[in-house]
Parts: C-alpha cells; sequence; structure tokens
C-alpha cells in the first residue's frame, strides 16, 4: 500500500445557504481585499452583496477589486497586490470560480512579497524562489463547481509575454483559511460552462486516479468526485435550477481538490494549459474536452492500469464496463449528453502548425505533470494527441 500525505487546514461551510453564515466565522482580518472577476455575473445574481453583507456583519471593511479575466494574467495579480497594499487590506477574499480563486493566491503573496510573481515560479522561465513573508490569508468563496481550488494552495497564472500558463503555489499558508462552497451560488452558471467547469472538475480526479502517484487516499476521493459527475453534470447542465444536481457538483468539484492535494494531476492539464496559453480565449475546460478521449486513448492503447479504467467507467455510470475501451465511450457519452461532444480547436484560432510549438510549452512550462502520468509522454505523443483531438 502507497503512503501519501494529506494536510488541508481548511474549514468547509459546505452546502445550500452556507455564505449566510460566513460572518459567524472568525475572520483572518480586518480588512479584506474582494477579489471579483472582471464579468456581471456576481453582481447580477446577487452573490457579491450577500458576501458584502456578510463582510458587514462580521465588523470586517473591504475594497473591491473587479480585474480577473477567465484566464488569469500576470499584470491583474500585479494590479490586485497593489491595491491590497495600497488599501492595507490583511486578508482577501475570493468570490468566484477556479480563476478568481487561483488569482487570488498569487495576490496574496505578491501582496506581502517584493519582486516579481515569476521569481516565485517553478517550472519554465520562473526562478522557483522561496517567499520571504507569509501571504495574506484567504477566504475563498466558490460560484462554480469545477477547480477545487478552495481547498488547495495552488493556483494557474498565465504570463502572455512568455506564452507560459503555470500553476503556481504550494505554500502552507495559501490554503484558504475558510471556504464556502454553497450550491445556491451555482445555480445561475450558463449550462455551457455549468459543463466546462464540471468536466475540469472530472478531470482532475481522473487524471489523479491514473497517475503514478495514486494512493488510497486519492483513490478514494477521485472515485467518490467521478461517481459525483457522472450523476449529476448532466442533470445540472439540463437544469441549473435542479438544487440536487447543484449540490452534487459542488461536492465533486471539493473531491477533485481534494485529490489532488493527497495525489497529483497529469500531463491533460499541461497539454490544455498551452493551448489556452497561446489562445486566451479558450475556457480551461473546453480545452480539456477537446483533448481528453485522445489523451485518455493514448494510454489505454499501451495497456495502461485497464483495472482503472473500468472503474472509472462504472463510476461515470456505465456499470456493464468490461474494458478500458468502455471508459471511452462513458466519457463521450457523458461529453454528448452535456451537449459539449463537437468542441473544435478551430473556432477559437487553433491551428495544427502550432501543435510543436504548444508540446514543446507544455513539456516545459508545465513539465512537472507529465512525471505523474502512468507511462512517459513523448513529445511526438503530445503532438499526435493535438492531432487527433484538432477539428
Amino acid at each position: 500500500m502507497k503512503g501519501y500525505s494529506f494536510y488541508v487546514p481548511t474549514r468547509v461551510l459546505f452546502g445550500a445557504g452556507k455564505l449566510n453564515e460566513l460572518h459567524e466565522q472568525v475572520l483572518p482580518g480586518k480588512k479584506a481585499l474582494l477579489i471579483i472577476s472582471r464579468g456581471k455575473s456576481v453582481r447580477e445574481n446577487g452573490s457579491l452583496a450577500r458576501t458584502e453583507e456578510q463582510l458587514k456583519k462580521a465588523g470586517a471593511e473591504y475594497v473591491i477589486f473587479a480585474g480577473i479575466e477567465a484566464n488569469p494574467l500576470k499584470a491583474s495579480v500585479e494590479a490586485g497586490a497593489a491595491m491590497a497594499r495600497e488599501n492595507g487590506c490583511d486578508f482577501i477574499v475570493a468570490l468566484g470560480g477556479g480563476s478568481v480563486m487561483d488569482a487570488s493566491k498569487a495576490i496574496a503573496t505578491m501582496a506581502t512579497n517584493d519582486g516579481d510573481l515569476w521569481d516565485y515560479v517553478e517550472g519554465g522561465t520562473g526562478k522557483g524562489l522561496q517567499i520571504k513573508n507569509e501571504a495574506l490569508p484567504i477566504v475563498a468563496i466558490t460560484t462554480t463547481a469545477g477547480t477545487g481550488s478552495e481547498v488547495d494552495a495552488y493556483g494557474v497564472i498565465t504570463n502572455p509575454e512568455t506564452h507560459e500558463k503555470i500553476g503556481f503555489g504550494g505554500f502552507e499558508c495559501l490554503y484558504p483559511v475558510i471556504a464556502v462552497v454553497d450550491p445556491e451560488l451555482m445555480e445561475t452558471v450558463p449550462p455551457r460552462f455549468t459543463a466546462y467547469q464540471g468536466f475540469d472538475a472530472l478531470f482532475h480526479s481522473t487524471e489523479t486516479y491514473i497517475s503514478s502517484v495514486a494512493n488510497p487516499m486519492s483513490d478514494m476521493v477521485s472515485l467518490t468526485a467521478i461517481s459525483y459527475v457522472g450523476k449529476y453534470l448532466a442533470r445540472a447542465v439540463k437544469d441549473g435550477k435542479d438544487k440536487e444536481a447543484r449540490g452534487g457538483m459542488a461536492f465533486a468539484n471539493t473531491m477533485s481538490g481534494y485529490a489532488m492535494v493527497a495525489g497529483s494531476c497529469t500531463s491533460e492539464h499541461s497539454l490544455e494549459h498551452a493551448l489556452s496559453a497561446y489562445h486566451q480565449d479558450l475556457p480551461h475546460g473546453a480545452g480539456l474536452i477537446m483533448i481528453s478521449v485522445a489523451y485518455y486513448a493514448q494510454f489505454i492503447e499501451k495497456g495502461v492500469s485497464p483495472d482503472r479504467f473500468i472503474a472509472m467507467a462504472k463510476a461515470l455510470g456505465k456499470q456493464d464496463a468490461s474494458c478500458a475501451e468502455d471508459f471511452l465511450v462513458a466519457l463521450k457519452d457523458l461529453q454528448d449528453a452535456c451537449g459539449v461532444g463537437d468542441l473544435k480547436m478551430s473556432e477559437y484560432g487553433i491551428t495544427p502548425s502550432e501543435f510543436e510549438t504548444m508540446a514543446k510549452n507544455a513539456m516545459t512550462a508545465m513539465g512537472g505533470l507529465f512525471a505523474a502520468d502512468p507511462l512517459p509522454l513523448s513529445e511526438k505523443d503530445c503532438i499526435s494527441i493535438y492531432e487527433k483531438s484538432y477539428k
């Protein structure tokens, strides 16, 4: 039996209406930088107003930073950190999806440390330095079911100057102090983005389950997340007001976060990060969906852990699964049921002439995840996955 390390010092408030209990918690500071995206959703659906009310009830001051993109940029992190310093903020409240929570970890770090964000990034052109000062504490309020970022210590940031989309963090102080996972906040997410986010959660867990560092703890939470996605994602896409489905996906989301803490994603995420590093408008979940079938087929064709693929197929709902290929069938069926089975790279301006460059990018900027692959992938293999996925 493999050993594992599991440490998540985050108090999780899970369930419908749990945002209403935030003011009852001991907040980690007196003045918050309240981080939201550049979009309008948290203003229009009332999440922002509800969060502001909770902070006021708790006696906390706040200033709003509304500057985070769907794929958060290094410049936005720097702007957020500057705003936190200028306003004397002593903690962060991240209200939004994975991009907001990811960016909040980098902002929290740069609000208390000198230099450039890339000084503290490992991989690619990052210098991999340790931070000198603890980051500002974080309260994460997730409004989507996708990344599990509310319970881990990492975020993903894009540096457009170097075309690097890299995981940042891992410092103990970057685990959110409090996480609010309230399915009510997810009910207004449009169907397509519900699907993109849900598949992101799914792939965190499928990657972890087949990874070379899989262990009893990561297996337990990964399979649980996969089964909840299989049961509830299509329902949540079909009817965003389906409270049971939203709750099920919210749980899958948080479990996928635990999966990454106990184990590791694999190179599927590296390959997608290269796509969206060059094409900023590509939603992360959409990119993962595009390459997923070819990616997993690459390992199935080489005979990797057929029992694990069968187990994942059954977790997705294909109870009669008897061979590894049945996982691909279950995956395609779920994508079709969610209306995302026919996504095209070409619609985002991606061309086959970029595949070699992207493969090299994936293996350098996020090369660390390749070490968790169940079998080594070559640059040629990566190009082949892109080619087979292209539409």
